[in-house]
């Protein structure tokens, strides 16, 4: 899904919709890359990214983060509102992007990102972000 942002954001998109219609729960890789996508979008004038059928859960979620301030949680005067299995009709799988860098330094950005959203979230992601950043600092340049 980074990948797919960053490559649509790099394109000159202005609006990424994320349909969390099917999805359970998210976790805080997940949320973070979200998080992430949002921050790019918003230095982009008219930049946003927005939720659509988030559902009670993934909301709650959302919110427990402070992100519902960075991204827009199905917002009323959407342009897909109203039309959303229309719009799911016309959805098709997106190239495999390739991701940049290892798995790890993915999952600490996504925590960063996190981090810098407020102060909770930086004391309950900081002993993620430090070990994260100890076993990076670890592997030779290039792992």
């Amino acid at each position: 899904m980074k990948a797919f942002g960053d490559e649509r954001i790099a394109n000159g998109e202005r609006c990424l919709v994320v349909d969390l219609g099917a999805c359970t729960g998210m976790d805080s890789t997940f949320m973070g890359t979200l998080a992430g996508l949002a921050a790019r979008l918003s230095v982009i004038e008219n930049g946003v990214l927005q939720v659509a059928d988030a559902g009670e859960r993934n909301r709650r979620s959302l919110e427990d983060l402070g992100l519902d301030f960075l991204i827009e949680i199905d917002p009323p005067a959407a342009d897909w509102r109203g039309r959303v299995d229309e719009v799911r009709l016309h959805l098709s799988p997106c190239r495999n992007g390739a991701v940049q860098g290892s798995q790890a330094r993915h999952v600490l950005e996504a925590h960063q990102v996190l981090s810098q959203a407020n102060e909770s979230n930086a004391r309950k992601f900081a002993t993620v972000v430090n070990l994260l950043e100890e076993e990076l600092a670890e592997k030779p340049a290039g792992s």
